[in-house]
């Protein structure tokens, strides 16, 4: 058993790295070269990329918790070091501090043989850390327990080495000076324009209301969030899917962008990154295994409405491939916003249509004084992650 910071000599080439604790967790590793960095985002092996240079995300046994194979013989002569991190997958505690026995283990992958445990303590608000660092040393291998922790969760630990987990908000183009004015000369008056002609203009349709009871939206339609005269303060946006063939799989990922008014993006919230806002938006984590969250739903997020900050102007709900497999292979997938206080389902979008590509933006929440009102989108994109669909999903937000 080594205590923070100790280390021990591997004897064995290939290794098990595995965690248990009452909590949901997951683990992940990262390639690190002389630099403590990634060479590319490939070297991130977590469940959406389980696999990497002699390192592979594998399901535990008989059902347990995910472990990290790291087989050093197969590990490239440019990798100095594998970290392993543990996260949280945000179904149960929010936080390490409130993890009781949580003990991690380094085992010799062909005999099962416990080489060294590691039991981290003294944890608080972290949401991730990092367990174990497996290094080289001379022409032998080392692995020595960290426990450093991360409040701001595996994207924290991703993006301190060097791996691009979201995109910067774009340069805000900058407003060009009115031309200077030129000097006065006589000029002949243009003739005036001929009267204009009203165009026939169909009669405004607002945001359907609520208080009819529950809504089922078609694409571009919008519904106002307040209900019996109050705004709805708390909601989960439940989104689902299902394999267009029968006894396929289809792994897809939902995500929400926060957005100001000028379109400029101030996070996202994302399997890697669960939570914003102080946890005024919290994502159910990735699901992998095909099972509901909740009336169908493959992934849930709850957003406080009246908690996040007054520069967030609107949100959008994306769902993404990260496999890249195309939305022709999906079927029935569908957004519903539901009340989080009486966990009544108000408002239903389901997807009439499919095109080959590996995105689509949902739905989005744009704010209209104190309340909210949702509009179903129902638009392909290309995309493998969330933030290559930053671009598109703005768009979408500022249109009217």
């Amino acid at each position: 058993m080594l205590a923070k910071g100790g280390n021990h000599p591997l004897d064995a080439v290939s290794v098990i790295v595995e965690a248990s604790s009452e909590a949901s967790v997951d683990v992940s590793a990262l390639l690190l070269d002389a630099t403590g960095k990634v060479r590319s985002d490939a070297d991130f092996v977590f469940y959406n990329q389980p696999e990497g240079p002699g390192v592979r995300h594998e399901p535990g046994a008989t059902g347990g918790p995910a472990v990290v194979r790291v087989d050093t013989a197969a590990v490239p002569a440019a990798v100095d070091r594998v970290v392993v991190a543990l996260s949280l997958d945000g179904s149960g505690p929010r936080m390490f501090g409130d993890v009781r026995s949580l003990v991690a283990t380094v085992r010799d992958a062909g005999s099962g043989r416990e080489l060294v445990a590691f039991n981290p303590s003294g944890l608080g608000v972290e949401t991730a850390l990092l367990l174990w660092e497996i290094y080289r040393r001379g022409p032998g291998w080392k692995v020595r327990a960290v426990g450093q922790g991360y409040a701001n969760g595996l994207a924290g630990i991703a993006t301190d080495f060097g791996v691009r987990v979201d995109d910067a908000p774009p340069p805000v183009a900058a407003v060009p000076p009115p031309p200077p004015p030129t000097a006065w000369a006589p000029q002949t008056p243009p003739p005036p324009p001929p009267p204009a002609v009203p165009a026939p203009q169909a009669p405004p349709s607002g945001p359907i209301s609520l208080d009819k009871g529950h809504v089922t939206l078609r694409k571009n339609q919008s519904v106002s969030l307040v209900k019996t005269g109050a705004p709805l303060t708390r909601v989960r946006m439940g989104l689902g899917w299902d394999p267009a063939k029968r006894g396929a799989s289809i792994d897809l990922d939902a995500s929400c962008i926060a957005f100001d008014a000028r379109g400029r993006k101030i996070d996202t919230v994302w399997f890697v990154h669960l939570h914003a806002f102080n946890g005024a938006i919290a994502h159910s984590g990735d699901n992998l295994t095909g099972e509901g969250e909740g009336e169908g739903d493959d992934e849930v997020i709850t957003v406080d409405l009246d908690r996040l900050p007054a520069e967030v102007h609107g949100l959008v709900f994306t769902v993404n491939s990260f496999l890249g497999q195309k939305f022709t292979k999906v079927s029935r997938a569908f957004c519903r916003l539901v009340d989080a206080r009486t966990n009544a389902e108000l408002v239903r979008f389901e997807l009439s249509e499919s095109e080959p590509r590996t995105a689509v933006l949902m739905c989005k929440l744009v704010r209209r004084g104190p309340a909210w009102t949702m509009t179903a989108l129902g638009e392909f994109a290309n995309g493998r992650t969330v933030r290559k669909l930053i671009n598109p999903a703005r768009d979408a937000l500022l249109r009217p």
